[in-house]
């Protein structure tokens, strides 16, 4: 019979966190790319609103990234878009906080499962209907004085274009950003620059 100390498994976690802390090194473009899908979409003109790729976009990346990672992916991405766009406010907090929740919830589902469109779509419909709860029902009445029932009503029909967004996005952008950037050893920064590539190998 073989026993194992603590001693025996701290080779194990030292080297899942060095892997961790290598892909978070290496695949800052990856995430820009992810980002910049985001914003392009969320600045089309007269898009119907709640209709955007934030959370589609965010689930195939935290297949990859880890919890943090996937935390920062879902918070920065709403601190970035709304520094260059309406400018930062509570709701900025409130969706930021909404949006990397959501993320990390993402790679603890996403840990032991693959990365299917169907696997997408469960976990897209029930993070849509626990962001739009959080912010729709928490900003208006708790910031502006608005009475809940009121939210509640007026929340419905954003929630409905979210969910029609969500199955879209989750059904053809979700995949191709998987197998096209987040899984692309192309888009790793050790291979588009080579000289940073040895030296994050070499620490």
């Amino acid at each position: 019979m073989t026993t194992h100390t603590s001693g025996d498994r701290v080779p194990d976690i030292v080297v899942h966190y060095l892997s961790m802390k290598l892909s978070m090194t290496t695949g800052w473009i990856k995430f820009a790319i992810g980002w910049i899908v985001v914003f392009l979409f969320r600045l089309i003109p007269f898009r119907p609103p709640n209709f955007e790729p934030m959370l589609a976009t965010m689930m195939p990346f935290s297949k990859r990234f880890g919890v943090l990672g996937s935390f920062l992916f879902g918070f920065l991405g709403i601190v970035f878009f709304d520094a260059v766009t309406s400018g930062w406010g509570v709701w900025t907090a409130v969706t930021a906080v909404a949006y990397g929740v959501l993320g990390a919830g993402s790679c603890l589902f996403f840990k032991n499962r693959e990365a299917t469109v169907r696997n997408f779509l469960s976990f897209g419909i029930v993070g849509t209907l626990f962001y739009d709860a959080v912010t729709g029902l928490t900003i208006g009445p708790i910031f502006q004085g608005q009475s809940f029932m009121v939210a509640l009503t007026g929340q419905i029909p954003f929630t409905l274009m979210h969910l029609l967004g969500t199955v879209v996005f989750a059904t053809l952008l979700s995949p191709a950003l998987y197998k096209w950037v987040v899984t692309s050893e192309q888009l790793e920064l050790g291979v588009i620059f080579p000289a940073l590539g040895k030296t994050t190998s070499s620490r």
